[in-house]
């Protein structure tokens, strides 16, 4: 999960934030999914180092929302994400 610099590759740090993201546009009883996450690497993560994301709703109207997303390592910003929503609608009973 690493770059031959020794840091954390980006892509897993959108995995990580986009996995928060999701969490947090999926409280509510609809079927929710990304319709786009933009991000800002700020500083590197390397190797052995533990980060923690923290999603938090912006605005939610209708169908749309707008989730904020921050990557720490203890109080230090290391990425922030934007992401947008999109409700599909309420699941169907027994569908998966």
């Amino acid at each position: 999960m690493a770059n031959g610099h020794g840091i954390a590759h980006g892509g897993y740090l959108v995995l990580l934030a986009d996995s928060a993201f999701a969490f947090a546009c999926n409280t509510y009883d609809d079927v929710t999914v990304a319709q786009g996450l933009e991000v800002q690497f700020l500083e590197p993560a390397r190797v052995g180092e533990v980060l923690v994301a923290h999603a938090r709703e912006v605005v939610r109207r209708g169908r749309s929302g707008v989730y904020d997303v921050e990557l720490r390592r203890g109080d230090e910003l290391v990425a922030m994400c934007r992401g947008r929503s999109r409700s599909l609608g309420r699941p169907i009973l027994g569908e998966q």
